[in-house]
């Protein structure tokens, strides 16, 4: 009998944080890259379904897959470098089989990148496949971990039906009251256009309303962005990638799986009297 080098005195081998095992840590990344590569989908959790290209891998692909492998399809080499919205130089996440000239700081800060994006398509995905009422209940939840909506049970009120078309509810902009957010909620697959934003924005204006906030988990067409843009009132637009990214910031539905502490020296200490 052979013995996996993944398992030791016959448990499953850990990684170093001791949080989860090294092959379901593989097995999850390894899930995430072929995805990105356009090889398989993740119609739902827990189930994978080979696409394609997967198939013509499976005829004409190599022996091993690898990273640099992976990176002849566009969608993987996009995924895997990471372009900040600072409009600095290009961070490439290093390969392991590649020598780096990045120093260890540089490579943590595009591993933690390369986490975040994988996490915000994960997120996105399981909003998607929520149902309408919990998508209702994930946006009063969202605006109150933001500072919006006074108390959970005064907010609780916020998405139910009204009779005014356009507006799905009405949130308080803080504790006070002192002013009032209106809301529309999106739950769809589809592009949101220009006339959507139109009806919204005609809503707001019969409420004399001068805040609202559109929320979708698809995204906007260019014409819907352009309507929400040189108005006297202010319309925020999230899309579905905006939505997972401040769920994500504000801890919503989501949880600290490791914590990696970065020190260095602390120079006044060594000053001598």
């Amino acid at each position: 009998m052979i013995r996996s080098p993944l398992f030791s005195s016959g448990m499953p081998e850990r990684l170093p944080s001791g949080t989860q095992t090294v092959i379901n840590n593989r097995v999850g990344w390894a899930r995430t890259y072929l995805n990105k590569a356009g090889l398989l989908t993740i119609p739902q959790r827990g189930m994978v379904q080979i696409t394609g290209r997967g198939l013509d891998v499976l005829q004409n692909g190599p022996e091993r897959i690898s990273v640099a492998w992976l990176k002849q399809f566009p969608e993987f080499k996009d995924f895997h470098t990471q372009k900040p919205n600072t409009g600095a130089n290009v961070t490439t996440l290093p390969d392991i089989s590649e020598v780096s000239d990045e120093t260890p700081d540089e490579q943590l800060a595009a591993a933690h990148l390369s986490l975040m994006d994988s996490l915000a398509d994960e997120v996105l995905e399981t909003v998607k496949s929520a149902s309408p009422s919990f998508f209702e209940k994930l946006v009063v939840d969202l605006m109150i971990s933001m500072g919006y909506g006074g108390s959970r049970k005064e907010a609780g009120q916020a998405t139910q039906t009204t009779n005014d078309d356009g507006i799905d509810g009405i949130i308080k902009e803080d504790k006070l009251g002192l002013d009032t957010i209106y809301l529309q909620a999106k739950r769809w697959a589809n592009t949101v256009h220009r006339p959507e934003i139109d009806k919204f924005i005609g809503a707001l204006t019969r409420q004399r309303a001068c805040k609202g906030v559109f929320l979708t988990t698809s995204d906007f067409s260019l014409g819907a962005r352009e309507a929400a843009a040189g108005l006297d009132m202010k319309v925020v637009l999230l899309d579905g990638r905006e939505l997972a990214q401040l769920m994500i910031e504000n801890n919503l539905g989501v949880n600290v799986k490791e914590v990696f502490e970065v020190k260095q020296v602390d120079t006044d200490y060594f000053i001598e009297d």
